[in-house]
């Protein structure tokens, strides 16, 4: 674990809740909240100054729309990486989010372990979706089957690491489970990413499932 903690930044309209994230958070040993916002516009403008580690937004924002906080995050914050924090889970604007690249998304009904463990896994580089969301997402998607033309692409073991990170497993975590290194992981990760020709683990997710290669069930 790094000796910096992560460094966080708060943009949601409720003061109660981001207070009570506040408290939280800074309890963490490995954490710490450097600002907190309650509009888009504000939160874009401390994000520019702070420079944050991870960012954790609300889609339902007064000011403007959530995806539209998120591409101005990153314009002026291209190194921060962004959790949604959101009450959403079964709406088209999850599946826009997640479209337009986001890092993360988690259910504000989820406990505090669990967006304890979504900040450190984005911070580290990793995208965490909620199961939840995951659901959500191919419910949404969910159409006439597809021909499974890619099956063959994926071997035995990428299929296996597919259906992991569908659990929001991260690297270290499938690593653990298969008894191999994080560094085999990603590139069974790469592989996965350009065999069935998506941007990200979520979509790359979103795209087994629609092919029939996994369930998220």
């Amino acid at each position: 674990m790094s000796e910096r903690p992560i460094r966080l930044l708060l943009i949601d309209d409720h003061a109660m809740l981001r207070q009570g994230l506040c408290l939280a958070l800074n309890l963490q040993p490995d954490m710490e909240v450097v600002g907190e916002a309650g509009s888009g516009g504000a939160g874009a403008e401390q994000a520019a100054r702070l420079q944050p580690d991870v960012i954790l937004l609300d889609l339902n924002m007064p000011d403007m729309d959530g995806i539209e906080v998120y591409q101005r995050l990153q314009r002026l914050a291209p190194r921060s990486r962004v959790l949604i924090l959101s009450g959403i889970h079964a709406d088209a604007r999850v599946y826009a989010t997640v479209e337009a690249g986001v890092d993360g998304y988690i259910v504000k009904d989820a406990s505090t372990t669990e967006l304890v463990t979504a900040i450190r896994a984005v911070a580290a580089g990793d995208a965490y979706f909620h199961p939840m969301i995951t659901r959500a997402l191919t419910n949404y998607l969910r159409g006439p089957a597809q021909p499974a033309a890619l099956d063959a692409r994926l071997t035995t073991r990428e299929l296996t690491v597919l259906q992991l990170i569908a659990t929001s497993a991260t690297n270290r975590d499938i690593a653990g489970q298969l008894h191999v290194s994080e560094e085999t992981v990603r590139t069974h990760v790469k592989s996965i990413l350009r065999k069935l020709n998506q941007p990200t683990r979520t979509q790359a997710v979103l795209e087994g499932v629609r092919l029939g290669l996994i369930s998220v069930e």
